[in-house]
């Protein structure tokens, strides 16, 4: 069974488009090779990223698939103790 009614990207799909819209790069939807991306909200001018988290939604004009993550801000610098993987003598 799957979801009727439903039109969202495979996982890797969306990845692929959510890491072009980080990217600032034209929008392409891999479903139907188009380029009618709407992305809601709109960027606003320059590169700033937002000062709170928002939630960003991708959305094809024509095959009408969509894909939402949360735009995080800037985010703080990470110090050599917040990363687990790191093996200290």
């Amino acid at each position: 069974m799957g979801r009727r009614g439903i039109k969202e990207y495979r996982a890797p799909e969306a990845l692929a488009l959510i890491a072009a819209d980080r990217e600032h790069v034209p929008l392409i939807c891999p479903s139907c090779s188009t380029r009618s991306i709407v992305r809601a909200p709109r960027r606003r001018g320059g590169r700033a990223a937002p000062l709170a988290p928002e939630r960003v939604t991708l959305t094809c004009q024509t095959c009408g698939r969509h894909a939402s993550y949360i735009e995080r801000g800037p985010t703080a610098p990470r110090d050599e103790t917040m990363d687990p993987h790191i093996v200290r003598l």
